[in-house]
């Protein structure tokens, strides 16, 4: 912690050149650094869109919306800070364009302003750095990514706030532009160029950089170093190379190897603290070391964009799959299947898999394909792990399947089913009468209460949990006892009993789903329950 109560310091993180360069990793890896030498860091992710948060934003467009404890649909890198971190952020952390502007017109419809003209500058940028400090209220450090590439017309008042305040506190701010070197194929040379027009930019807003960390597909060597601290007024030693590895949780590593962290105090005047990446370097070993696969089939309806495939869209599932593997010393072999192109091909396609995701969804695009291969999962015993939707389909596939309920559905897809096994909540039904679609659904964490002798309890080790949900529809309990019949477990419940949040089946060798997002609060050094009982007896299975 900050000694004497000296003010918080922030570090601003800007990106050039392209986009997905991995800005949220380098704040993430800074912040992971930070608090490895006994700092607390208060992470902020800065979303350009006059969206008011990320809740209605689709998937393909803007990658996995990420949900907080206090029920906030933020961009997918506030989960890279949590998973950083091992910490639960809330939604000081999260700041859109939408939400700055909505308060700054609340104000002055309220008369806040005091008759005065209402303008970008003061007014917008002053809400913005109002939103900065309150993020960092308690805390030494406060990181924010500034979403979108430098020179966006869209993102420009965010970088003026960041000027003004380095304007008004110079001691207290520093600036991490994060640029691209591309290597052309025919030219065979890693080109400096793109990095120096971006800092040109950055310089013509009135921000030189502190840092500049170098994105390229090896690491930056001295002769690129020189012409980009030359060119763009920095020193060679403040030039950080990203090279792109295997595993993000390398990047925190790569960067202090450079001394970014001692670097960054001492432009601050502050000393290093005496921790370490200990626990970092210990995760590496193993997944730099684990040769055993497991082969996890992830069957999924918004993979597809075009002729593209994004992983990006269940970012938080891919990472507790790999950090439940390296829990069991094992390495992930993840396999996408979309669930439209399933419906065609069958689920025989995933015989040779050891254990099969359903991930979490919306509509009924590529449902018949999630249920066939919860079909496939339940008959022939492979361990399977159903998210949100894909617990949802899971009891409309036992429904049908099992219990012989012909036409079961979710009444999202078929509001005249014979059978609606899944409903609408009821106060989901009156806010989407009156299209409140926004941050409506039930978010956020909310406790639920395990039964004894089930594979949620043993995996939990407790009889209380909380976890993150983001959903409209429920299980219809006018089912339930038919369910329980056949060998359907409800295994967690809310605490009154009345929303099933777990459900299981008898004679499975693990055969899981969760209304809930166990995804959201998993982290590198320490794993969802869930998904580690999930792997392990995945490799069971492959044994």
């Amino acid at each position: 912690m900050l000694k004497n109560k000296r003010s918080t310091k922030y570090i601003f993180v800007s990106g050039g050149v392209i986009s997905g360069l991995g800005k949220g990793i380098t704040a993430a890896s800074i912040a992971a650094i930070l608090k490895s030498k006994g700092f607390k860091v208060s992470p902020v992710k800065v979303d350009m869109y006059l969206n008011f948060d990320a809740g209605t934003i689709r998937p393909q467009e803007h990658g996995e919306v990420f949900v907080t404890d206090d029920g906030v649909e933020t961009d997918q890198d506030l989960g890279h800070y949590e998973r950083f971190l091992d910490t639960d952020l809330s939604k000081v952390n999260y700041i859109t364009t939408g939400q700055v502007y909505s308060e700054v017109l609340r104000r002055e419809r309220a008369f806040e302003y005091d008759g005065e003209d209402v303008e970008a500058i003061p007014h917008i940028t002053d809400e913005i750095i109002r939103r900065f400090k309150l993020a960092g209220k308690n805390a030494d450090f406060v990181i924010i990514e500034l979403g979108g590439t430098v020179g966006e017309y869209q993102n420009a008042i965010f970088f003026e706030a960041s000027r003004l305040m380095k304007l008004r506190n110079p001691n207290d701010i520093l600036q991490v532009h994060v640029a691209y070197l591309p290597i052309p194929g025919n030219l065979g040379e890693m080109k400096s160029k793109p990095v120096q027009q971006s800092v040109r930019l950055l310089n013509s807003m009135g921000i030189e950089p502190d840092f500049i960390v170098a994105r390229a597909s090896y690491p930056v060597d001295d002769r690129r170093k020189e012409r980009i601290a030359l060119f763009c007024n920095v020193k060679k030693e403040d030039v950080i190379s990203n090279p792109d590895v295997p595993s993000i949780y390398e990047v925190p590593l790569i960067l202090q190897q450079q001394k970014l962290g001692e670097k960054i105090l001492a432009k601050l005047g502050l000393s290093p603290g005496k921790k370490d990446l200990s626990p970092w370097k210990r995760l590496a070993r193993v997944f730099k070391t684990v040769r055993k696969e497991v082969r996890i089939a992830v069957v999924g309806k918004y993979f597809a964009t075009g002729d593209y495939h994004l992983s990006d869209v269940y970012v938080s599932i891919i990472e507790a799959l790999k950090a439940a593997s390296w829990a069991n010393k094992v390495k992930p072999k993840l396999v996408w299947f979309d669930s439209e192109k399933l419906e065609k091909t069958g689920a025989e396609v995933l015989k040779s898999f050891d254990g099969i995701v359903i991930t979490p969804g919306f509509g009924k695009r590529g449902v018949e394909g999630l249920i066939q291969a919860i079909t496939y999962a339940r008959t022939k015993k492979i361990p399977y792990l159903g998210l949100c939707y894909g617990m949802q389909m899971a009891t409309i596939e036992f429904a049908r399947n099992v219990l012989g309920l012909k036409g079961a559905h979710t009444t999202e897809v078929d509001p005249k089913t014979p059978h609606p096994i899944i409903h609408i909540m009821p106060d989901q039904e009156k806010k989407l009468l009156k299209k409140d679609y926004g941050a409506s659904m039930r978010l956020g964490a909310w406790p639920c209460n395990l039964r004894e002798g089930t594979l949620a309890y043993k995996a939990y080790g407790e009889k209380k949990i909380l976890e993150r949900h983001r959903h409209r529809y429920e299980f219809n309990n006018k089912y339930r006892k038919q369910f329980e019949a056949k060998g359907f477990i409800f295994s967690g419940t809310t605490p009154d009993g009345l929303l099933i949040e777990i459900i299981e089946l008898k004679d499975h060798p693990f055969f899981v789903g969760t209304q809930f997002h166990p995804e959201f609060k998993s982290r590198p050094l320490n794993p969802g329950p869930l998904f580690k009982e999930f792997i392990k007896a995945a490799v069971k299975n492959k044994k």
